[in-house]
């Protein structure tokens, strides 16, 4: 019931999901990161227990292809599921399940694997990755968002529109951005509005916040103001 994409970063080793539905909140249960290990979206008659399965998995460094083995084979439903995924190597791979509704299916490269079930067609996937592909130096989000208008484009989730997400994993234990527009007549159109409105308060904020690198983050007026108006500026430049 969902169409997604999942990424590794090379340059910074962050990790995405970006998913479309036309399904309620499909944001609360597909996309799956953990810094420095993963991504993974579960989908289809969607199973939320592989996407920590995977990436535990991952963690004591068994491959994607691997996990997902792992993860599907105890599930009597898993021909009725779908989940991909990527390691922090880049390495990606994917289960379809038999009885999954058509059109289902996935592409899978290194660093990004696309993958879907009840769509319109393959192209959806196709252009998904095309525009993915085609948006190298473009900020990460505004690559994976204009992946997904493609994949809307090319036909999307054959029964319609309802949510979109966006999972930005970076170097922290919690997320660098994590937005959702659970219920909307035009959701990846709604997450990219959403997404703008971020740059303003939520990302600068994030970026103040507590890191291991500096415990404490930036919370003294004299230097998060400073700082909040750089970030906000950068982004928003």
């Amino acid at each position: 019931m969902t169409w997604s994409i999942v990424t590794r970063e090379p340059g910074t080793g962050r990790f995405a999901v970006a998913v479309a539905s036309r399904f309620l909140a499909a944001g609360g249960v597909c996309p799956w990161a953990r810094a420095g290990v993963g991504a993974v979206s579960t989908q289809a008659q969607v199973n939320p227990l592989y996407g920590p399965a995977i990436l535990d998995r991952l963690a004591r460094g068994e491959t994607p292809a691997a996990a997902i083995a792992a993860a599907t084979a105890g599930d009597r439903g898993r021909e009725w599921r779908q989940v991909h995924g990527l390691d922090a190597s880049g390495r990606a791979a994917a289960h379809t399940g038999r009885n999954c509704v058509g059109w289902c299916g996935h592409i899978v490269q290194d660093d990004v694997s696309v993958a879907g079930n009840m769509l319109a067609g393959e192209a959806v996937l196709q252009a998904t990755l095309e525009a993915y592909l085609g948006s190298r130096g473009n900020p990460l989000a505004k690559r994976l968002l204009a992946a997904l208008a493609a994949g809307e484009a090319a036909g999307g989730d054959k029964r319609g529109k309802q949510s979109a997400a966006l999972l930005i994993q970076g170097a922290e234990a919690y997320s660098e951005l994590d937005l959702r527009v659970d219920d909307h007549s035009e959701p990846i159109m709604e997450l990219h509005r959403v997404y703008e409105i971020s740059k303003e308060i939520l990302q600068p904020f994030k970026a103040a916040m507590p890191t291991r690198e500096r415990p404490s983050g930036i919370f003294l007026p004299d230097e998060r103001e400073p700082f909040l108006a750089a970030r906000r500026a950068e982004l928003m430049g």
